[in-house]
């Protein structure tokens, strides 16, 4: 879909999607959150003229300037057949550049993997099912039911000028029974073998503004003033120390207990009056990290606003959180929680809320499980497949809550372990090997020949 030299002077197995990965790294398609960030409309045209000409169905949407999704379709000779949609994100997290060894928007393919911000998330698995669905258009590839490639804006900032508008308003073009997105396919060595992940539900969002109040004074008589930043200060090291209970939702209990863990590690992780132990003790921070976080309310604070001049001392102060919720937890746990969690504060500060946005999940055992975890034998003989729950949010929620089956799923090789991967996810020195870009864009393009067939 690209061309570049610097891939062919490399071995690997598919210089295509390493080509779109590189160029759709170096489009850097931010989202800050704000509207007027992201620019999504570079990656949805480098990822048009690619499928033009295949013979595939293009549409564009932009509800802002520059906020662009493509959608793709491959329509299916019987209207009733199940339809399939790859859905993949364009748009990528800011980033610290100071904080990497290499240029986070370079594209650079050093030692076989591809580096910069959206490697793993998820540029790489946009750029696997963008090229696999080129080759079934331009092939002789006639389903019965609908295949869909959505690529589209505004995921890391949950979604409403991308998928979220889409379902709303253009809901023919993408609406299917069956939904593919990230993230899952990383090779995880148990006991009992190798298992492969396929994300099944998620986590909620109930990103939310803490406003805390003082009273205005001159800077340079600080004494027994009410000071806003101050009192913030405080609030902030409650929200940290705070510790949410634990709850073990059937998610994680079949993900447990398809790990083959030894009966001593699966017991914890399964009891709630256990499992804060082991997140503590644990050596590996990664799982230790990810396991506290699909087993708990979480609440983050990341950002503050306040204060209007150097010599004022001011009389209000502004926090976001990003708090995340477990299935069955709502709005009114996420308040109880948070009062708890400030206390006596609480007559200071004022809970305003952006989002909320619940947990959701799909069932196992469903035709597109089978299928991939068909999937996962071919491509891992003698690997199984397990249900994984996600503490970050994706786009496949919008898809569920219409009634579709939506799974996050790749396929990757084992040089990176999935501790590393989950590691990456907005942090530095992001980067996939070229091997699970050919895994992946090869599963991509079989997969819907024996689904949709």
């Amino acid at each position: 879909m690209t061309d570049n030299s610097e891939v062919r002077d490399h071995e690997v197995r598919d210089p295509e999607v390493v080509e779109l990965l590189q160029q759709m790294i170096r489009n850097a398609c931010v989202n800050d959150g704000t509207d007027a960030s992201g620019h999504e409309v570079a990656n949805a045209n480098l990822l048009r003229a690619g499928l033009e000409g295949s013979g595939c169905d293009l549409e564009s949407y932009e509800p802002l300037p520059g906020r662009v999704s493509l959608v793709a379709r491959i329509e299916g000779s019987d209207p009733g057949a199940p339809a399939l949609c790859y859905l993949g994100h364009t748009d990528v997290v800011p980033v610290n550049p100071d904080t990497w060894s290499r240029d986070p928007f370079g594209g650079e393919l050093v030692d076989g993997e591809v580096w910069g911000r959206g490697a793993v998330d998820m540029l790489n698995i946009t750029a696997s099912m963008a090229v696999a669905f080129a080759r079934l258009a331009r092939s002789d590839f006639r389903p019965r039911g609908t295949l869909i490639l959505a690529a589209v804006a505004d995921e890391e900032a949950l979604g409403s000028h991308g998928a979220g508008w889409l379902t709303e308003h253009a809901a023919s073009s993408v609406g299917a029974d069956y939904v593919i997105t990230e993230s899952g396919g990383v090779p995880i060595e148990t006991a009992g073998g190798r298992r492969l992940p396929i994300m099944v539900g998620e986590k909620g969002s109930c990103w939310c503004r803490l406003r805390v109040r003082g009273v205005a004074g001159h800077a340079s008589a600080p004494l027994r003033t009410d000071n806003a930043l101050v009192t913030a200060a405080e609030v902030i090291g409650r929200l940290a120390a705070f510790k949410p209970p634990a709850s073990v939702h059937d998610a994680w209990r079949r993900f447990v207990g398809g790990m083959a863990l030894p009966p001593e590690i699966g017991a914890m992780l399964v009891d709630p009056d256990a499992i804060d132990d082991f997140c503590k003790s644990y050596p590996d921070v990664g799982l230790a990290r990810q396991t506290h976080a699909c087993t708990h309310m979480t609440i983050a604070p990341t950002i503050i606003h306040g204060g209007t001049k150097l010599n004022v001392i001011p009389d209000q102060v502004e926090l976001d959180l990003d708090v995340r919720t477990l299935p069955g937890q709502t709005e009114t746990e996420v308040r109880s929680l948070l009062g708890e969690a400030i206390g006596d504060l609480g007559d200071k500060v004022e809970i305003l809320w952006a989002h909320d946005d619940p947990a959701s999940e799909s069932p196992v055992g469903t035709p597109l499980w089978d299928e991939l975890d068909a999937m996962v034998r071919r491509f891992h003989p003698g690997a199984q497949s397990v249900p994984y729950f996600s503490a970050g949010a994706t786009d496949g929620r919008f898809f569920r809550r219409r009634g579709a089956v939506a799974y996050g799923f790749g396929m990757f090789s084992d040089r990176l372990s999935f501790e590393q991967f989950l590691s990456m996810f907005h942090g530095d020195d992001e980067r996939v090997d070229v091997e699970s870009l050919a895994l992946s864009a090869e599963m991509f393009e079989a997969l819907p020949r024996s689904f949709l067939a």
